[in-house]
């Protein structure tokens, strides 16, 4: 009996072996999501976009502005010339926080006066605008502290700063949780169940008896899939009501524009599920193909949750394949920061072109299954 069963363990453990599905997702999976979070999950902030209004440009203006970049937290994106400037980046998205230096700034720290240097940061996103104006605050401590020993006097006390954030003064999360949870719900309904709906027909065996009926098989699949675009747009609709109507989340910008931005990415998330039910032939296959190419990038890359700016290179790079991280900029920007679209053109671009790629393939993949 011990012979039989050792015998049923090792066909087992070969029946493993020759299966490379099962083998990548027992030795795969655990080093890739320890890698993916390693380095994805992390609420340090690194060369965050900054801009300048240098009003003094003396030397002790320059030297805190040399400063500011030196401590690796900051990255100068530009110095701009007037506070104009500064709003047209922060809704471009190229910045993350402005400085905002008076005139006579050397001079009036050397006659020992207070000076106030005020502080813009992305209210959108909360979290990191607090992180962003504590790592100020270190950084123009120790500026002060770096001049008192050169000088011999006490500057410490001198500089207060006076940090303001746009488009979210109370700092409420919610207002960065709102639009990351209609991306991943959208993604979830759009791309995961489609491509198990249609996964559910090979499997069954119940695809080609569609196929042989009198409808063409693009309105087949435009049948199979139009009840989740109907049910996704309801949900975009409930989410948002909610955002606005129980925590308050603002609205500036156009509907209309909100709403075409909604209905591109569930297009965008249908031809992925699309994509990939054309590629699996059993729902389970498809189920872990949503989970790992899909959800996790959208939770963790789309920078719903962790800055993007903070991630190594090669995983920003993989971001920009993200289609919740446009989405995510397009509804921020649209609803906290009344951009449109002459300020959110390629947020639009990427995911267009996403949409059509994904739907040409899908449409050819499926072409070919049905001749």
């Amino acid at each position: 009996m011990a012979g039989i069963f050792w015998a049923f363990v090792k066909k087992e453990f070969f029946h493993i072996l020759r299966d490379r599905r099962t083998l990548f997702i027992m030795l795969g999976m655990p080093f890739a999501l320890v890698l993916l979070f390693g380095y994805a999950v992390t609420t340090d902030f690194k060369h965050a976009s900054v801009a300048v209004f240098d009003q003094s440009r003396d030397a002790w203006s320059q030297r805190l502005v040399a400063r500011i970049q030196a401590g690796g937290y900051f990255s100068l994106a530009a110095e701009v010339d007037d506070i104009a400037s500064v709003e047209r980046l922060f809704r471009q998205g190229r910045i993350k926080m402005a400085v905002v230096i008076p005139p006579h700034f050397g001079e009036s720290l050397m006659q020992c006066e207070r000076v106030p240097l005020q502080l813009l940061t992305d209210g959108s996103e909360p979290n990191i605008a607090t992180t962003l104006v504590s790592y100020f605050n270190d950084i123009s401590m120790r500026f002060l502290d770096e001049l008192a020993r050169a000088n011999g006097t006490e500057l410490q006390p001198l500089i207060s700063l006076e940090p303001r954030m746009v488009y979210n003064p109370a700092l409420k999360s919610v207002f960065m949780f709102v639009p990351g949870v209609i991306a991943v719900v959208l993604m979830l309904i759009s791309a995961m169940l489609t491509s198990l709906s249609i996964a559910r027909e090979k499997e069954r065996g119940t695809l080609n008896l569609l196929l042989i009926s009198p409808l063409p098989p693009l309105l087949i699949i435009i049948g199979k899939v139009l009840p989740y675009v109907l049910l996704s747009f309801f949900n975009a609709l409930a989410i948002i009501g909610m955002g606005m109507g129980v925590f308050g989340m603002r609205m500036l910008g156009s509907w209309p524009f909100l709403l075409l931005s909604c209905l591109l990415f569930i297009v965008t998330a249908l031809s992925l599920g699309l994509f990939i039910s054309t590629r699996v032939q059993t729902q389970q296959t498809a189920m872990f193909a949503s989970l790992m190419g899909l959800m996790l990038p959208t939770v963790l890359l789309s920078g719903y949750i962790f800055p993007i700016e903070s991630m190594p290179l090669p995983l920003q790079v993989v971001s920009n394949v993200t289609p919740a991280k446009w989405f995510i900029i397009l509804l921020k920007g649209i609803m906290l920061k009344g951009a449109g679209l002459e300020v959110l053109w390629l947020p639009v671009v990427v995911l267009c072109g996403m949409a059509l790629f994904f739907l040409l393939i899908s449409w050819k993949n499926f072409k070919l299954h049905v001749e």
